[in-house]
């Protein structure tokens, strides 16, 4: 039971209700800072919490040059795939990215089992197509590719890898290692 004028503090950093933790959180909890740290970085990367809560800075679009892997696999007829990272669990490919894949793995054999895509919105040896933003649709976004004069809607799980729409995605479609 706490004591009048004590406060217990839990490891929810959120609890003052401010834009970053108190500090009573990180700073009188020295045993437990390094753990909530590592917390609320977890979530800033997933993109389940606030950046600003873990006082990191996101890297946007214009300036990450990182490579994003998911494998995409076929479900039901659909391209779907699973991203334990982000929490998207047969997340569809649909409104024409479906049949950007279809063209892009016809050379991949047993694609629908599983095939490997690696995208980023900054260019990056080995890509094979570069798609250029067009418009915001249904809280996802159009992306065309001028190489093999398709279009493609991206749906709002694209916020689960970027703060906003990149003005570019980079592609790279491969079998998925063994």
């Amino acid at each position: 039971m706490d004591q009048p004028g004590s406060r217990s503090y839990d490891a929810d950093p959120t609890c003052c209700r401010r834009s970053s933790p108190c500090s009573a959180h990180l700073g009188g909890l020295g045993h437990l800072t390094s753990a909530i740290s590592s917390h609320l970085l977890r979530k800033c990367r997933t993109g389940l919490w606030p950046a600003a809560v873990a006082g990191v800075r996101q890297p946007s679009a214009d300036t990450v040059n990182e490579l994003i892997v998911i494998h995409p696999y076929k479900n039901e007829g659909f391209w779907v795939f699973d991203d334990d990272r982000v929490g998207l669990v047969q997340e569809p490919f649909i409104s024409g990215a479906d049949t950007i894949i279809d063209r892009m793995v016809e050379g991949i054999p047993d694609a629908e089992k599983g095939f490997s895509l690696v995208f980023s919105a900054n260019p990056f040896p080995g890509h094979d197509a570069k798609f250029e933003w067009r418009r915001e649709d249904s809280g996802g976004n159009w992306y065309f590719s001028a190489e093999l004069e398709m279009e493609g809607w991206l749906c709002p799980a694209l916020f689960r890898y970027f703060d906003t729409a990149p003005k570019d995605l980079y592609a790279q479609f491969k079998p998925k290692a063994a």
